[in-house]
């Protein structure tokens, strides 16, 4: 059985820990933290609705999986997919990501948190 509660506590850290490093004005660190916390949201809530989620290396999976969970997984797919395309440049790449771009991808998880909080406090 999928963890949702393990999955969505995930979530809830990365999501605490990206808006403390948005405060800060650490937007790569920021950005970074605010996609896992999207990713531990897909999870949680794939686990509640399909008992499956993702676990291959292409986070895309999720999208798709995400897609099968209803209105709130159609939801939350549309946050993650703008989240995904920025790890490359938050966790491997050399280039600053601006304040401002760091911003919307922690609004973005916080919002993926949330559908996440209702699907599995619903159970």
């Amino acid at each position: 059985m999928i963890q949702v509660q393990e999955y969505l506590a995930k979530a809830e850290e990365f999501l605490l820990a990206a808006t403390s490093e948005l405060e800060a004005e650490r937007s790569i660190a920021a950005t970074s933290l605010a996609i896992h916390a999207g990713i531990n949201a897909a999870d949680a809530v794939c686990g509640a609705r399909l008992k499956e989620r993702a676990a291959g290396q292409d986070h895309r999976e999720a999208i798709k999986l995400l897609g099968r969970a209803g209105e709130d997984g159609s939801q939350l797919a549309k946050d993650l997919q703008r989240l995904l395309p920025l790890k490359t440049t938050a966790e491997y790449e050399p280039d600053e990501i601006p304040l401002s771009k760091a911003t919307g991808a922690v609004e973005r998880a916080r919002r993926c948190v949330d559908v996440a909080r209702r699907v599995v406090g619903s159970l």
